[in-house]
């Protein structure tokens, strides 16, 4: 038996669960965007309107973002070539921290790496296995792998579920800490946490409180501030973990909080310890985003806007959003397979969103989730409301 033999041999259960997946409908098929971001792409060779991208603001190619990320280079190069504890912090990431932490309403903010590792980083220096997390059933995957990493007991509460949350708190007692988490915005559902219930529970209970605010920042809040300036909880959640690649447009994430709460993660957390630290032109297109977001409303403004007029007609052509409440937009269509089949005859008709199914959603959720922007024009919506609607009649999901 050669090596190739043999290495095949070992990696056959990979081919068979993967013909699996292909029978079920599951498998997941990536096209390629061959343009910047914006409200129009070129995708495997052919221009559509992107109803898919989580570039909310449209600032993900703004002139501002690409002039600040060049003008960094000129002057500082391109990579931290280090961690951040031992040569890697350079003055516009300190930069960077003040400002997010002025835009935030925070004391303090830790600049990261993604939001991912961000998500890690908080959840894996503040808890370990004397612990617990009370996290929402429909909480985000670095939400979930970053509960795993820290070794703290997990306790899933329903999502949304106030009361069942305090069920399992008044059960659940015999531990050193007790943390609660949950998203700000759902990012798949379009639905938003119950901050001020919550923060009211982990007050009475003696809990600390985490958001992931990945989709509510540049949505929610004062110009964009997020789940917790819109709720007006500045100073009663203890831990905000944002992103830098939704709204914002590069890429990054950060946690905000109280300056002991920053100072201590940035000592324990292991991506912040392990991992170089964020680039300099990603760094400096964060600063313009915050620059844009900080001068006017005009993007947040349109970007719901935008929102409200496409659900709108999409509920009035007889399409099932879901409980969507922010400009998130979930067709929900049940399997995947049909799924995959609507989103296959929209990028043929010129319009790019996605099918998403198991195990990103649960088994007979799937959907198109269509990602609406501030860079949209009201062309644009009409447009992608044509194909939605052709779509759907020659489907059965409308009449």
């Amino acid at each position: 038996m050669t090596a190739i033999t043999t290495a095949q041999n070992k990696l056959r259960f990979m081919a068979e669960e993967l013909a699996e997946l292909d029978q079920k409908g599951l498998r997941v098929h990536i096209r390629t965007i061959e343009s910047p971001q914006g409200a129009w792409l070129q995708v495997d060779g052919k221009r559509v309107l992107n109803l898919a991208s989580n570039n909310y603001l449209g600032l993900a190619n703004h002139p501002h973002l690409v002039e600040a990320a060049k003008d960094a280079m000129d002057r500082l190069g391109v990579g931290p070539a280090a961690v951040r504890t031992i040569a890697g912090t350079m003055s516009i990431h300190v930069e960077a921290e003040a400002r997010l932490a002025q835009f935030k309403g925070a004391e303090a903010v830790i600049l990261l790496q993604s939001g991912f590792t961000a998500n890690q980083a908080a959840l894996g220096a503040v808890l370990g296995k004397e612990d617990a997390i009370f996290s929402d059933g429909l909480n985000h995957a670095s939400i979930i792998d970053g509960a795993r990493l820290s070794r703290a007991k997990i306790i899933v509460y329903p999502h949304n579920d106030v009361a069942g949350l305090v069920e399992l708190l008044e059960r659940e007692t015999e531990y050193r800490r007790r943390l609660i988490v949950t998203d700000g915005v759902f990012s798949m559902d379009g639905d938003i946490a119950p901050l001020p219930a919550l923060a009211d529970v982990a007050e009475r209970y003696g809990c600390l409180l985490m958001v992931d605010d990945a989709h509510g920042e540049g949505v929610l809040g004062r110009g964009g501030r997020g789940i917790v300036d819109h709720f007006g909880l500045h100073g009663r959640v203890d831990i905000e973990v944002g992103t830098l690649s939704k709204a914002f447009g590069v890429v990054g994430g950060f946690i905000a909080g109280p300056k002991l709460l920053v100072d201590y993660v940035r000592t324990r957390a292991r991506p912040n310890l392990f991992s170089s630290a964020l680039t300099v032109p990603d760094t400096a297109a964060c600063l313009a985003s915050v620059d844009l977001m900080e001068a006017s409303t005009a993007l947040v403004d349109r970007l719901w806007a935008n929102g409200r007029f496409f659900q709108a007609e999409m509920r009035r052509l007889g399409f099932d959003l879901g409980k969507t409440v922010t400009p998130i937009t979930p067709v929900m269509l049940g399997e995947a397979p049909l799924a995959k089949e609507f989103a296959r005859q929209l990028y043929e008709r010129g319009v790019f969103a996605v099918a998403i199914g198991f195990p990103t959603v649960a088994l007979g959720q799937a959907r198109i989730r269509v990602m609406l922007s501030a860079a949209h024009t009201d062309d644009d919506l009409h447009y992608g409301l044509e194909q939605f609607a052709a779509v759907g009649r020659s489907l059965g999901v409308i009449q």
